[in-house]
């Protein structure tokens, strides 16, 4: 299924550019599919089936292949990753939209990049001194900005309390950095084995989690009869595209390429998205989201270069 995750020389370059077209342009397409999913089936439910059984699947895999799955130091680390990476992040972000619109959780949501940069300590000395990234990651925010300015100048994405759902996305944007910078770092070493495996078990441990919120919240009562067939459609896509080989491909390029490189999806997302939402969703795009969008690749184009 992912054999073109292999660090030999004469493959990895192929490797790298399937796994960012993963990251880059399925992570972004998940928007879309997440908005009709959730028309059907609600937030915490969705999540526990999603992730339950991308993890099932992605462990099962691993496991027929005669990988050390069930080793007690990935598990362990695999637990806190799932949950500061995985869990809190998405939890946070369906918390924070009672406060706010979407278009101001996907500004904030951007900003992980800035957090993973601020962050990522190992790498300082690299980062702030190539001026191509620093420029290319704030040049990245402000394009994600553009993209949305026009709904900010509306004024219809705040709501009362609405600094609640600002400092609840900040927190999530920086567990999401921190849960990025331990699997980078810290969580299973650096084997794509210990990547797809790793996955896995971080899925499963999330998946728990919203299983144990759906409980809470009673989304676990949702009539599965009444729940139209697009919303299990774009769950199957969800699991297969946006857990299994997306989420993979993301831990897997953790540990082959700077953090702050991979972080980049944050800015190509939101280009991906406003793509389905035009030509899926029949969304009205504007002359300054174009602008946006050209500022995004333009700065994803920095970060990504060469560096020495």
């Amino acid at each position: 299924m992912a054999d073109w995750l292999k660090t030999r020389p004469d493959n990895k370059t192929v490797s790298i550019l399937i796994a960012y077209f993963l990251i880059y342009v399925v992570w972004g397409s998940t928007y879309y599919f997440i908005g009709v999913a959730i028309k059907g089936l609600p937030p915490f439910l969705l999540g526990a089936i999603r992730f339950s059984i991308a993890g099932l699947i992605l462990l099962c895999w691993c496991f027929a292949r005669g990988e050390p799955v069930f080793r007690k130091n990935l598990i362990k680390k695999s637990v806190i990753s799932g949950i500061i990476l995985l869990f809190i992040d998405m939890a946070v972000v369906m918390l924070a939209q009672q406060y706010l619109s979407s278009s101001l959780v996907a500004i904030i949501a951007a900003s992980t990049a800035l957090w993973i940069m601020a962050l990522d300590i190992p790498m300082w000395k690299k980062n702030f001194r190539n001026l191509a990234t620093v420029i290319g990651i704030i040049a990245g925010f402000l394009g994600v900005l553009m993209l949305y300015a026009e709904q900010l100048g509306q004024a219809d994405g705040l709501s009362e309390h609405s600094e609640y759902g600002v400092l609840l996305l900040i927190f999530g944007c920086i567990s999401w950095a921190l849960g990025t910078l331990y699997a980078k770092y810290r969580s299973s070493g650096a084997e794509e084995v210990n990547a797809f495996a790793g996955s896995a078990w971080q899925m499963l441990f999330a998946g728990s989690m919203f299983w144990l919120c759906s409980f809470f919240t009673g989304d676990i009562r949702t009539d599965l009869n009444q729940v139209p067939v697009s919303a299990w459609l774009s769950l199957a896509y969800l699991i297969v595209f946006g857990s299994i080989l997306a989420y993979s491909a993301y831990l897997w390029l953790l540990k082959v390429r700077p953090a702050t490189e991979v972080a980049t999806h944050a800015y190509v997302n939101p280009f991906i998205a406003v793509f389905f939402g035009k030509t899926f969703g029949k969304e009205h795009i504007t002359f300054i989201q174009i602008i946006g969008l050209i500022i995004i690749l333009l700065s994803v184009m920095l970060v990504n270069k060469k560096k020495s």
